[in-house]
């Protein structure tokens, strides 16, 4: 099948992408919701101005509508997006949040569009493992939840970083994969990069209960036989 991928990229979206390329289907291009409110009810907002360098880095068209960061105005800048597009399907990164996707699938509903999911109710922290042992490599770009300190910023999400939020679940409980808002990622490479995204100018801002990556500008590094 021709799928669209609900792209933000963050781990999630980027992982579901991979999951289905995997299974043989079509990855034609990336669509992204571009929220001035950084709040936003339905999707993910940090870096999106980066959006045209990670699909660059991917070697795919990028497709983006604005919108308010309302629930409402989201959702009609993903119908704007996706009405008229050439696929079959679209590609999303939920994993738990009835929310977010009970509202994608009755958009792509009203469109005559198959939604894949294919994270879906899975466990969590074989997710995860099953994500880092895939080669996707990223990283928190903002945290927000007790225990996870500046030291995450910008810290790639490896093994190792996964036994640190095991601990930080069962200390805090806190969700292991970020689902209840705990943090933030951005990939920096996969399987599906044509080129590493290198992160330029960065410095971290934290606050009593909350730390952001601020980065400055991106580049690629082109990949040995990309």
């Amino acid at each position: 099948m021709r799928l669209a991928v609900l792209f933000s990229g963050g781990k999630d979206s980027t992982y579901a992408a991979y999951t289905m390329a995997q299974m043989g289907h079509e990855l034609v291009a990336l669509v992204s919701v571009v929220p001035s409110d950084e709040h936003s009810w339905v999707f993910h907002v940090p870096n999106l101005r980066f959006l045209p360098a990670m699909a660059e880095a991917m070697g795919l068209p990028l497709l983006t509508e604005d919108s308010t960061g309302e629930e409402e105005s989201d959702l009609d800048a993903l119908r704007r997006a996706l009405t008229g597009l050439d696929v079959d399907g679209v590609v999303t990164g939920a994993i738990a949040s009835d929310y977010q996707w009970d509202r994608i699938n009755q958009v792509c509903e009203e469109l005559g569009l198959r939604t894949f999911s294919p994270m879906w109710r899975k466990d969590q922290e074989m997710l995860m493992a099953d994500m880092i042992m895939s080669g996707i490599r990223s990283i928190p770009v903002r945290v927000s939840s007790e225990g996870m300190d500046g030291s995450w910023l910008g810290r790639e999400l490896d093994a190792t970083a996964l036994d640190g939020l095991r601990e930080l679940s069962k200390r805090y409980g806190m969700n292991l994969a970020g689902e209840g808002g705990e943090y933030e990622t951005l990939v920096v490479d996969s399987p599906l990069h044509r080129a590493r995204l290198l992160l330029l100018d960065t410095r971290k801002v934290m606050s009593r209960d909350e730390g952001s990556l601020v980065i400055g500008d991106v580049g690629l590094e082109a990949k040995d036989g990309a």
